[in-house]
């Protein structure tokens, strides 16, 4: 089963990569590796904004997270020109939450991004992370998520 195919069986449709919103590009390929740079919680229906522990609980958080995951994807697929067939590995991602003083679920809401990209690619979907905490993301965001990627 081919990755797009799998993408379609989720539901998934990519979006546009988005485009940066400073100084940077969305991605950088050196050698076999593919660093994307951080994807927010931006969707069909817009920017996902909030603060985790205050105004949104951890599956609306997951959600988010789901989302940069779908972002992440697309900027990988227009790293490796359109062929998603090229992934070897997710490689790591680097998760941040908007949280509030005491939220400690941090992990729990990046699973929705790791958890579509096992859903995604499979074994090869499986990735080192980190996840953290942060008071504020850009434009209000309640997730960003970044990722290092090896491709073919």
């Amino acid at each position: 089963m081919t990755i797009e195919t799998r993408l379609a069986e989720l539901g998934i449709t990519l979006p546009e990569p988005v485009a940066p919103v400073a100084n940077y590009v969305p991605f950088v390929r050196s050698g076999n590796q593919v660093y994307i740079s951080g994807q927010i919680s931006l969707g069909a229906d817009g920017l996902v904004t909030g603060t985790l522990g205050q105004d949104m609980n951890v599956d609306a958080g997951q959600a988010a997270a789901r989302l940069c995951a779908i972002n992440l994807i697309s900027q990988l697929k227009a790293a490796c020109d359109g062929d998603l067939e090229r992934l070897q590995r997710v490689v790591k991602l680097g998760g941040f939450v908007a949280a509030a003083p005491g939220f400690f679920d941090i992990p729990k809401v990046i699973n929705g991004c790791s958890d579509l990209m096992v859903e995604v690619f499979g074994d090869k979907g499986r990735h080192a992370r980190s996840a953290v905490s942060c008071p504020a993301l850009p434009l209000g965001a309640a997730v960003e998520v970044d990722g290092v990627f090896e491709i073919a």
